[in-house]
């Protein structure tokens, strides 16, 4: 069978390390209320040279060199934003002349916090039909360019930052094989008005800034990571107690705890950085892979559950071995 086998991955962060403390300085907040309600403790925030195109070429770069590939040989690139460098063209294209790769496929997919597992499917999908060989697929954000500063509900929420991973089609002989084995994707824009930003070309004809009810995004995030997680679990055949790591979009300490807690998985299996990150929207998830990856803990033939949810609702999960 052929699969999408993950050959390296990467990632990248803001040169700027703001503490809880330096924004309770600016916002009425602290240190202690920030790390009692998300579990946050510091963030990167992206300077005027930084963009989401930057950091997503640097995550690039290093998933490439993990990989050994040479970066022609990249035939498709697929980039996770909710914040591009422009309106047209897409960041994927920057990224590709950026890496001299030009000739295949490139474009982003908007699917906020969910959108790297949104392109991860679009990825697979490709590789496993033969439309491509090799793939990058990257999360990046600079999420900081939309944030009320006055808002300290959710100003203290959110980081900047990329992650990348570098995918190829090849043969597997047996279901025990690298790549990834079963992905599920879902959306409901009923609930557009829980996490949204109020601002648009169409619209407003300005960004906007990200509004969000806390409580509620809470409540439906737990429920439908829960069940996404199932479903994946259910299309590979195995049990919760199979999977090595858990790899969850980093929103919020208390998300992580409760959706583990609901498919009875242990808190050690569940790959945290939100600590040091905050919520990187769509590069939370191949930011905390790369992380885990690089410090040993994620190894070769561990099986790994990626999920997110987002912004739309967009919720989703994906199931690979390394």
């Amino acid at each position: 069978m052929i699969r999408s086998i993950v050959r390296g991955s990467g990632s990248a962060l803001p040169k700027r390390l703001v503490t809880n403390a330096e924004l309770a300085a600016k916002v009425d907040t602290s240190d202690e209320w920030i790390v009692e309600r998300t579990g946050i403790r510091q963030r990167y925030i992206a300077d005027d040279s930084e963009t989401t195109s930057s950091l997503a070429i640097e995550a690039a770069r290093n998933a490439l060199e993990a990989a050994q590939f040479d970066p022609k040989s990249i035939d498709l690139i697929v980039l996770a934003t909710a914040t591009p460098d422009q309106t047209f063209p897409s960041s994927a294209s920057l990224v590709q002349a950026a890496l001299g790769c030009n000739g295949g496929a490139a474009f982003d997919v908007a699917a906020v916090c969910s959108g790297f597992l949104y392109a991860l499917g679009v990825v697979d999908s490709m590789l496993r039909t033969g439309m491509a060989k090799r793939a990058l697929v990257i999360g990046s954000e600079t999420f900081s360019r939309i944030l009320d500063w006055e808002d300290r509900t959710t100003c203290v929420l959110f980081g900047d930052g990329a992650g990348a991973l570098v995918l190829e089609a090849a043969e597997v002989a047996d279901n025990d094989g690298p790549g990834i084995l079963a992905t599920r994707l879902h959306a409901d824009g009923d609930h557009n008005a829980l996490l949204y930003v109020d601002g648009g070309p169409s619209t407003t004809q300005t960004v906007g800034k990200l509004r969000m009810k806390g409580r509620e995004v809470f409540r439906h995030a737990v429920v439908n990571l829960a069940e996404v997680l199932q479903e994946v679990l259910e299309d590979a055949g195995i049990g919760a107690s199979d999977l090595d790591w858990v790899v969850p979009h980093q929103a919020n300490a208390r998300i992580l705890d409760a959706t583990a807690k609901k498919l009875g998985l242990p808190p050690e299996k569940v790959i945290k950085t939100v600590e040091q990150h905050a919520n990187t929207s769509a590069a939370s998830v191949p930011l905390a892979f790369d992380t885990a990856v690089r410090d040993g803990r994620i190894k070769p033939g561990d099986l790994v559950m990626l999920e997110a949810m987002g912004g739309g609702f967009t919720w989703g999960a994906s199931l690979l071995r390394v």
